[in-house]
């Protein structure tokens, strides 16, 4: 099983970008004409998918965001793998936009602020990064024109109390946190066998 299970992440690996350039495409056109007829922070959550895949192409398309960070912020250290890129943005981050839009609609507008915070989060990560690095970061610049304004945006327009504004940005920050510290356990471990 394990080299099944080697080979599927390969495979995945191998075309998940092109997918997401794709659906990123086809739910963005579709999101545009379907967000007039909704609610805007409903319409403003279902934009929330198609952002993060048009960002995931520009941030991993060629391996660049994990080869970035190994190289560029752990020095050479596999800190980021593989599999961790397709379990962060695959069943994370589109579980995620998914979860929060049948928030939003199945519960109340602002049970999808979560997708609203989870791309300010990454915004402020990557802009964080190119200051700190002095250099451009895979994903900065949709991270800065997509994220930054449909992000503010739903967080502005979507009416909610304090409890779903505190439940969305912990959840943003808990994954970012969780994405991080995995990495720097995995860099610790590797300098230190």
């Amino acid at each position: 099983m394990p080299g099944f299970a080697s080979h599927l992440v390969d495979r995945i690996a191998a075309h998940w970008v092109a997918a997401a350039l794709a659906a990123g495409v086809v739910f963005g056109l579709s999101a545009l004409v379907l967000q007039p007829l909704l609610p805007a922070a409903i319409g403003l959550v279902l934009l929330a998918g198609p952002a993060y895949m048009l960002h995931q192409v520009e941030e991993h398309a060629g391996d660049r965001f994990r080869r970035f960070v190994n190289e560029r912020v752990f020095g050479g250290v596999e800190a980021l793998t593989t599999a961790d890129v397709l379990v962060i943005n695959l069943p994370g981050v589109w579980g995620l936009n998914l979860a929060a839009l049948y928030g939003a609609v199945l519960a109340a507008p602002g049970w999808g602020l979560a997708a609203a915070y989870l791309m300010v989060v990454n915004a402020v990560s990557h802009i964080a990064m190119a200051v700190r690095l002095k250099a451009y970061n895979p994903g900065l610049v949709t991270a800065i024109l997509l994220f930054l304004p449909i992000g503010g945006l739903a967080l502005v327009r979507t009416p909610a109390g304090i409890g779903e504004h505190l439940a969305g940005l912990g959840i943003a920050l808990a994954i970012h946190a969780a994405i991080a510290l995995n990495a720097l356990r995995r860099a610790r471990q590797a300098r230190n066998p």
